[in-house]
């Protein structure tokens, strides 16, 4: 067993990796600088953490998702190894004291988001630091053809001066060509080297149904499916009607939402993962970090926006390798909706500057001022002071992200924490002083360790349950211990961040480029087309339209998809069609007759005369107005 397996099996307890992994540790372990494409679900986070661990040092791992770094961080912990993470909403102390721990203590993991790599804190802490390993999660985000371009991202390249001769290892699980060849090139890879397995699932089954009643085929199918399912819907507000209309059909469901709070977060997800609950209908929320197996079917209500988005939250379908079914519900509504979304997601630059210039006002900072402050930031009080739409405010805001002039973070729930900042010595003699305060300070010090040297997570209904008092004698005893500078107490706080990466401006100063509105607005519609095609297209495997989308244009019909399933009613095995199909395609490089046609095929008569029946109504083949037929060139560039 090798030095890689050993540390599987010692912090993990698996005895052999997925496939890819041990590749892409050993190459890394080679030096070199590593792209690992990986299907969601993959594991890709072993990847570097076995890496690190094997290694002297410190992995320094850039991710935009919050949510996913505090949850690896502390799963990390639990099982024995050190890590750290810096975030927005972590107080100027907490952040020095984290990057100190992360110079001098014995850690082996740093996770910072990526708008932290230019701050003066974070840069003259680095030199203390010993680095092993560069980690970019979710690396599509450095890509300005990326479905989720993060200008902060762009911030890294300045890491490959910073740490010259440590390797990178970007890590994503969608990527189209262009999106991998912009990855190697803004993180600046000396040699091109992508290591990536297959996209095809032979156990997960696409279909598109064309619905008006979406709601009575979701019932019909979910009563007649078998096992567990995700209904994915587009708000929050259809989360709660649609798990509500299955609960009430006898159907275990619930619902899911970044609206909640994370103990409900959590407790509905394990309850999901456990088997309590069958069915879970959420937004896009749900699905980061999870990773069940026996997930039997996913239903999308409405298709996303990107076939990336598609494609993920599809694969979470099947992980098991049994067999599992993604389902698009898709109507002509569906069409108006994403054809609609390309001017909501790009408002007129004079609306862009009113939102900029609002938000300014509304966060009471003057021209000039403001860079690297980070804000709480209430969008949906926020659009209603200034009687925006939130949709406007939000893709405004991402738009003036991409411009670099600032970032918003997703939702972050920070729980209170609480830092000791008098010694032992110290704070026993104001025990001794204020004999009021012993009694809570005594319970603080049992139910929480560390203390004293960091900032530690609390719950202020936990301490009340134990000393028997209510929540609010717990806040103000917490509050007078801060005033008297005893602890530093920071109360929870659950909300979005602005962070302004450059000062204020005039909004007649906002520079909104081409480059980041015309053509971003250009690649936004190409992906919509993309999903548009994929739910109105009747005449191609959907396995084969959602990896050729991905790069990987020699794959094969899934004979599975409904697609497939139609063209198999013709009792005509894949090769007796494809024999034929192709032999047809070849003979209308120049238009002919019907029975011209038909004379030149080689093949059992009855298969020759179905197959070209299904091309005609799948409209393959068409007539022309001289009634001669000719291969439909429109389809074959579609496809």
């Amino acid at each position: 067993m090798n030095d890689f397996q050993q540390i599987l099996v010692r912090y993990w307890g698996y005895s052999r990796f997925r496939p890819l992994q041990e590749d892409i540790i050993r190459s890394v372990a080679e030096g070199k600088d590593t792209l690992g494409l990986m299907p969601t679900g993959g594991g890709k986070s072993v990847t570097f953490q076995v890496y690190s661990l094997s290694r002297p040092g410190l992995c320094l791992v850039i991710t935009p998702l919050i949510a996913l770094m505090k949850d690896q961080v502390e799963n990390l912990n639990q099982r024995g190894i050190k890590a750290l993470a810096i975030y927005s909403g972590m107080s100027a102390q907490e952040i020095k004291m984290t990057l100190d721990s992360a110079a001098w203590g014995d850690y082996k993991f740093l996770y910072i988001s990526p708008e932290r790599i230019a701050t003066e804190r974070f840069q003259e802490r680095l030199p203390q630091m010993t680095i092993n390993l560069i980690a970019v999660d979710e690396a599509h985000c450095i890509s300005q053809w990326g479905y989720d371009f993060r200008p902060s991202y762009l911030k890294i390249a300045r890491l490959r001066e910073l740490l010259p001769g440590i390797p990178v290892l970007a890590l994503t699980a969608t990527a189209t060509p262009r999106v991998i060849d912009d990855i190697q090139e803004q993180l600046k890879f000396k040699v091109k080297n992508v290591l990536r397995k297959s996209y095809f699932r032979d156990n997960l089954i696409y279909i598109v149904r064309y619905k008006e009643d979406k709601m009575r085929y979701l019932l019909e199918t979910v009563q007649k499916a078998k096992g567990t399912g995700i209904v994915y819907v587009r708000s929050r507000k259809q989360t709660r009607e649609i798990s509500d209309l299955l609960r009430k059909n006898k159907v275990s469901a619930d619902y899911y939402h970044a609206g909640l709070s994370p103990e409900v977060r959590h407790r509905k997800q394990e309850e999901w993962k456990n088997g309590k609950t069958r069915v879970i209908v959420s937004t896009n929320a749900f699905g980061m970090g999870i990773d069940k197996p026996d997930v039997r079917f996913v239903v999308h209500m409405e298709a996303p926006e990107s076939l990336e988005a598609y494609f993920q939250e599809a694969g979470r379908g099947g992980r098991d390798g049994k067999k599992a079914v993604a389902v698009l519900l898709y109507s002509n509504s569906d069409k108006q909706k994403l054809e609609r979304s390309v001017e909501k997601a790009f408002p007129e630059p004079e609306t862009i500057r009113r939102v900029y210039q609002a938000l300014g006002n509304y966060l009471q900072l003057a021209v000039g001022f403001g860079k690297d402050q980070v804000f709480d930031f209430n969008m949906a009080t926020f659009a209603e002071k200034y009687a925006f739409q939130v949709t406007t405010v939000f893709n405004s805001l991402k738009i003036l992200q991409r411009e670099g002039y600032l970032e918003l973070t997703d939702e972050i729930d920070n729980p209170s924490r609480v830092h000791f900042l008098v010694d032992r010595d110290d704070l026993y003699k104001f025990q001794v002083a204020n004999a009021d305060f012993d009694g809570f300070t005594k319970l603080l010090l049992r139910s929480y360790t560390g203390v004293f040297t960091n900032y530690v997570p609390i719950e202020e209904e936990l301490i009340a349950k134990r000393a028997n008092i209510g929540v609010d004698l717990v806040f103000r005893f917490l509050n007078r211990l801060d005033a008297l500078k005893i602890i530093h107490y920071i109360p929870r706080k659950k909300t979005p961040f602005i962070i302004f990466t450059k000062e204020r401006l005039d909004p007649a100063r906002l520079r909104i480029s081409k480059e980041n509105y015309m053509d971003r607005k250009h690649d936004f519609q190409e992906r919509i087309d993309a999903v548009i095609h994929y739910a109105s297209s009747t005449h191609k495997c959907r396995s084969q339209m959602l990896l050729g989308y991905f790069g990987e244009t020699e794959s094969v019909r899934c004979g599975k998809c409904d697609v497939c399933q139609e063209r198999n009613e013709l009792n005509l095995s894949k090769y007796e069609f494809d024999l034929i199909n192709d032999q047809v395609k070849k003979l209308l490089a120049a238009p002919c007759f019907y029975d011209e046609l038909l004379s030149q095929i080689k093949g059992d008569d009855e298969a020759v005369l179905k197959t070209l029946r299904w091309l005609l109504d799948n409209e393959k083949i068409r007539y022309r107005v001289d009634n001669r037929l000719e291969w439909h060139r429109a389809e074959e560039l579609n496809d």
